[in-house]
């Protein structure tokens, strides 16, 4: 979504290459190209220009320190501003209370029940017991829409026969304390801020169930718009937080960027894709960070925890070591980087590895491939790489529908996966040459 604020912001900074210090002079025109890219990037005017004017006064006030650049000073100060203007800090969402009630509110087509659904998974895997409900009885299998994603990640939805939104909102929170659940999620029909009745219609449920968060689901894509929308539902609901979805489209961001600095509501979670594993926490300064191209490693090391453990590091590392690594090791790895969100996606918290690749083909290293044709092979050829002779070869490029350079493509970053973890030093060499 940043990718061309990430751009004009790096393109601006480069001014200050080769500056002795910063000075009111050499940062007039990289301070204007950061403002223009804040409009373009959908942020208003007015606050674009606070927050320029903010940098420059820091810049200007702050003294350049040994071994460190006026540019890469200038950096950190607008990551600094970035994320000031978007929280400062994350804001997490309240689960304390049993059962902890979450009411989701928004417009039609902002993806509340998909994320009622990745809600429902995020917290499953936290280890609550998870009721969703819906009281949507006015768009046409939305109920059926969520028993269906509720059934792919094996979580209770409340069945009810109910017709009116209120009684279904009702009966699900008893259902939910008479059987022990930590939470429960209530995805409401989208409606219009301007809808009268439907507002009041949420506003009483939220007044009768009295739920522990009250968040608002924003779509990102809707651009500045975002910011009219939360002020109007904050009119009726007075929500605690919002939730932004579509955050993988190519909209310009201006919503994330400005919210909590005009709405004064925290944004405390982002869904980024289809599927139900994308939703992350929200970290101003993270999400500042990869604006302007700066590796966020703690973020991905967090998403590596949640599907790595370190046993299984252990016994792959032993295998390494007494060199008997097979496909199957190598099939469990793309698996793993599958639910990561792909490598594609694993590369947006890297920014600068993708400077350094040639083509999006070159970050997806054809995994999609590499696993059709490990699904070929026979189980022995699996344990055993050294059985892949021409004639097994042949068999499995036409089992698998690839060419025989992709099966030899595969051995080489088998081979070479084993080789960087047992030798250390070319691990270094690896990082230096990303």
């Amino acid at each position: 979504m940043f990718e061309n604020l990430r751009e004009r912001i790096e393109k601006a900074v480069k001014n200050l290459k080769g500056k002795g210090r910063i000075t009111e002079i050499n940062i007039a025109s990289t301070v204007k190209e950061i403002r223009n890219a804040l409009i373009t990037a959908d942020v208003h005017y007015k606050i674009a220009k606070e927050v320029t004017n903010s940098i420059k006064k820091k810049a200007l006030g702050r003294d350049i320190l040994t071994n460190v650049s006026p540019g890469q000073l200038f950096t950190k100060i607008v990551s600094e501003e970035l994320a000031l203007m978007m929280g400062e800090k994350q804001v997490s969402i309240n689960i304390h209370a049993k059962p902890c009630i979450i009411l989701l509110a928004g417009l039609q087509g902002a993806g509340k029940t998909t994320l009622a659904a990745k809600l429902g998974l995020y917290f499953k895997e936290k280890s609550k017991k998870v009721l969703l409900a819906s009281c949507d009885v006015y768009r046409p299998a939305a109920i059926d829409q969520l028993y269906t994603l509720a059934q792919d990640i094996d979580i209770t939805v409340f069945q009810t026969t109910e017709k009116k939104p209120l009684k279904i909102a009702k009966d699900a929170v008893a259902y939910a304390k008479e059987n022990g659940f930590h939470m429960m999620i209530l995805d409401t029909a989208g409606r219009l801020a301007v809808d009268q009745k439907m507002m009041q219609e949420i506003q009483e449920i939220k007044k009768k169930i009295q739920p522990t968060e009250t968040l608002l689901a924003l779509d990102a894509m809707t651009g500045q718009d975002a910011v009219n929308i939360a002020k109007s539902f904050d009119e009726y609901l007075q929500f605690d937080g919002v939730i932004l979805t579509k955050m993988d489209g190519d909209a310009r961001g201006g919503a994330a960027l400005t919210l909590r600095y005009v709405v004064d509501k925290p944004i405390k979670m982002i869904s980024h894709g289809e599927k139900v594993q994308d939703l992350d926490i929200f970290h101003p300064d993270r999400m500042a960070k990869r604006i302007l191209g700066m590796d966020d490693i703690v973020s991905l090391v967090e998403k590596s925890q949640a599907v790595y453990d370190e046993k299984e590091a252990k016994k792959i590392l032993k295998k390494v070591y007494k060199n008997t690594l097979d496909f199957n090791d190598f099939y469990s790895q793309i698996q793993k980087i599958k639910k990561l969100g792909g490598a594609q996606k694993l590369m947006n918290f890297v920014p600068g590895i993708k400077k350094n690749l040639q083509t999006n083909e070159d970050i997806n290293f054809t995994l999609q491939p590499f696993e059709v044709i490990i699904q070929s092979m026979t189980p022995k050829e699996r344990e055993n790489p050294s059985l892949l002779d021409a004639v097994r070869k042949r068999r499995i490029a036409n089992g698998s529908g690839q060419s025989l350079q992709m099966i030899n493509q595969l051995i080489t970053y088998k081979d070479r996966m084993k080789k960087i973890i047992k030798n250390k030093k070319m691990l270094q060499q690896e990082l230096t040459k990303i």
